[in-house]
């Protein structure tokens, strides 16, 4: 593919991100190319939790994939599947597969007039990122580019060269089970060094399994992975039986090393901008990578040609979800007398005011990028416990 004409937005990678961002440029009257490497807008199967704020950017964008609503947030004791605290959602929390997020994001594109191009692999960005060299050797000519092609992709390599990720110490285990049925919430098991989180998907018939285990030796980051089904339910052995018996179901699993990649220090150079996973991977540990993705995409698109300004005013909120995040993991992992007392004061909080510690999150879930600058809980406080993706 080559061509001197250039849209008036070229995205790079359709996911999540791209999708969305891509939407919303064509909203606000733009020619928008999108170029995607695999030969198909697909996604691995994998299940994802779109938060309120995520979610009033779909309803925005006129994206309205299956879900299933995500009624609570349940914290399970382990080792004896005791209810630490069981949190009342409200009724904008959804659960939703991945895969069904992109073919709602991708056909709303191509409806919307996205000029979608796959088996397009871009490699490099030259001359300030105005020229997209292409794997077959040929060039593209690009006015503004979003770079929304992840942690490996070409336009992180061109804004933010040598930036590295460091090691978390955890892996992560991901899978999904059929099921009969399943309550719709999210469940997390929490144990020392380890913790599972798993919440029901396509009509509760399917389940989502996230698994992480604390681990000193570095693990391959990426989804593809394969590990051998024996090693996670090993893991898992101390925990109680309703988790054995969902780990006994798991044929096909993946396992990848959880890498903190933070922000990187910038997310514009020349004429391209980053979103998403290629300017701030989250840890898996708050469900808002897909939600913060949502968030970019929309509010890039209105301020694309103030680039510094819009990563001026987005960087705050997104620093303070990564630290969320990994707050998250150090307390699902809590050992010895920290943990009978984290646990001990969940309990109470189950039985006097469940939904308490959710109210901490306000600054995350109420805020509404699709109204301008409203920030209606951007003043609480950010204690308590929240889902995983």
């Amino acid at each position: 593919m080559a061509t001197t004409d250039a849209a008036d937005v070229t995205v790079l990678g359709g996911g999540v991100a791209g999708l969305a961002c891509a939407i919303a440029c064509v909203r606000s009257g733009l020619a928008v190319t999108l170029l995607e490497q695999a030969p198909a807008l697909t996604e691995v199967g994998a299940g994802l939790q779109i938060a309120p704020n995520g979610g009033r950017v779909l309803d925005a964008l006129g994206v309205d994939p299956p879900a299933i609503d995500n009624r609570a947030v349940h914290l399970i004791d382990g080792p004896t599947g005791r209810t630490l605290i069981r949190m009342p959602l409200g009724d904008e929390f959804r659960l939703i597969h991945r895969a069904d997020l992109i073919d709602a994001l991708a056909n709303r594109a191509r409806a919307a007039g996205v000029d979608i191009h796959l088996n397009t692999q871009v490699v490099a960005l030259r001359d300030d990122g105005r020229a997209l060299m292409l794997a077959d050797g040929t060039s593209i000519a690009a006015r503004r580019v979003v770079g929304a092609d992840g942690v490996r992709g070409a336009a992180r390599r061109f804004v933010a060269p040598g930036h590295q990720p460091r090691y978390t110490g955890q892996v992560a285990w991901r899978a999904i089970v059929p099921v009969d049925a399943w309550p719709g919430e999210a469940q997390v098991h929490v144990g020392p060094g380890r913790h599972l989180v798993c919440y029901p998907l396509r009509d509760g018939r399917s389940l989502n399994i996230v698994a992480v285990e604390e681990r000193a030796a570095w693990a391959a980051e990426g989804w593809s992975h394969r590990d051998d089904p024996a090693a996670l339910r090993r893991a898992f052995a101390g925990f109680a039986r309703p988790v054995r018996g969902i780990l006994d179901r798991v044929e096909d699993v993946h396992l990848w090393g959880l890498m903190d990649h933070g922000a990187t220090p910038a997310w514009s150079r020349g004429v391209c901008t980053l979103i998403g996973d290629a300017a701030h991977p989250t840890l898996p540990f708050l469900a808002q990578g897909a939600n913060l993705a949502l968030e970019d995409g929309w509010t890039l698109a209105a301020m694309l040609d103030r680039p510094a300004a819009w990563e001026a005013r987005r960087r705050p909120r997104v620093a303070r979800a990564l630290r969320a995040a990994q707050r998250n993991a150090a307390n699902y992992h809590l050992t010895g007398p920290r943990r009978r007392i984290a646990h001990a004061a969940l309990r109470i909080a189950h039985r006097i005011a469940p939904a308490a510690p959710l109210r901490g999150y306000a600054w995350l879930y109420d805020h509404d990028v699709t109204h301008g600058d409203a920030r209606r809980g951007d003043r609480a406080g950010e204690s308590g416990a929240a889902g995983e993706n």
